[in-house]
């Protein structure tokens, strides 16, 4: 076991000296950058260790997670956080059982309508109006279901942008740059203020659900341009077979390029979710509490005025943390589907 450790120490040490210090130039360069490197790690970890009051933090955690959802009912939103957390171990380390693999992506989407059902209330639970959502609570409700509603929304802005039908084609063509032309805040400023004066009397949207309508109409314009980029890199034989084959249009798109497609811009479509996902942050601008606003109304409390580093440091520790989870299921997906694509080629 020592052997087997110094052989691979020594394989690591040959392969920096062949990258890093080849020569003179790499080798002053490598050892400036190290010690500034060094010299970084060093102010941040002072920084955060002897320089910072974290009692900010640690008085205020029920805050960031639940927002001024009500104490005795803080239950219901934790337990649909924890299942979400609980859902993506067992997606990134979880056995390779058949029937939990398949499954999973209903356990995913029945996420929906149980978040729905903790949160706002109602068969035996009391209601909580939306109002008094807030923190991560409320950014990851934002964030799932835009995400579920979008992609749906975004593969059919795509089909029919590729469609034959002129009509069809220049509706969605137009809607999507359309979309991509405005800036996000623009589209939130008119869910948040606009949309009301559109309803009947008497029809009211809360201000959570117009909110995920703004982001499901922005973010479904860059999905579809995402699915049509792999529409457009599936090979045209593939398309002619399945016709030679006698599969109807409908078969074509829905086992051929809906599932290709998804596959090639899964990458995209990751980056897409985590943009979703720190765009939330916008709704502090809105008027939705949600983490930022939750920070931004902790640091007007005059216990908490100029604690902004230990604040914002906390903060960009759960934004990244969600947003690296993220990008490592959207790598682990797409090997999934890589693998299950080469065992039926």
């Amino acid at each position: 076991m020592d052997k087997y450790n110094l052989k691979s120490d020594l394989r690591i040490f040959r392969k920096l000296k062949r990258h890093l210090f080849n020569n003179l130039f790499n080798l002053i360069l490598s050892l400036i950058i190290i010690i500034l490197i060094g010299f970084a790690a060093i102010v941040f970890l002072r920084l955060i260790i002897f320089d910072s009051n974290w009692n900010v933090i640690t008085s205020n955690i029920p805050l960031f997670v639940f927002g001024s959802f009500p104490s005795n009912e803080r239950w219901r939103p934790a337990i649909w956080i924890i299942s979400l957390l609980v859902l993506s171990g067992i997606t990134l380390f979880g056995p390779e059982w058949k029937w939990l693999r398949r499954n999973l992506i209903l356990g995913w989407i029945s996420t929906l309508p149980l978040g729905f059902y903790l949160l706002y209330g109602g068969f035996g639970l009391s209601p909580i109006m939306s109002r008094n959502w807030g923190g991560l609570t409320l950014t990851i409700f934002l964030t799932i279901c835009s995400t579920f509603l979008a992609l749906p929304l975004g593969i059919f802005l795509a089909l029919c942008r590729q469609s034959s039908f002129l009509l069809i084609k220049k509706i969605s063509s137009s809607y999507i740059d359309f979309m991509r032309a405005i800036p996000l805040i623009a589209v939130l400023f008119f869910g948040q203020l606009l949309i009301p004066l559109f309803l009947p009397s008497g029809l009211e949207i809360d201000r959570v659900w117009r909110a995920i309508l703004a982001f499901t109409l922005f973010v479904s314009a860059y999905i579809a341009e995402d699915i049509r980029g792999g529409i457009q890199s599936i090979p045209k034989a593939q398309i002619e077979s399945a016709k030679s084959l006698g599969l109807s249009n409908y078969q074509i798109k829905r086992f051929i390029i809906i599932p290709q497609s998804i596959r090639i811009a899964l990458p995209a479509l990751t980056n897409q979710s985590i943009g979703l996902f720190q765009n939330t942050s916008l709704m502090a601008i809105l008027g939705l509490v949600e983490l930022l606003g939750i920070g931004r109304s902790i640091l007007a409390n005059p216990e908490f005025i100029g604690q902004y580093v230990e604040v914002y440091i906390w903060l960009a520790s759960i934004y990244w943390f969600f947003c690296t989870t993220f990008a490592i299921m959207g790598r682990h997906f797409e090997q999934k589907m890589i693998k299950t694509n080469q065992v039926y080629s």
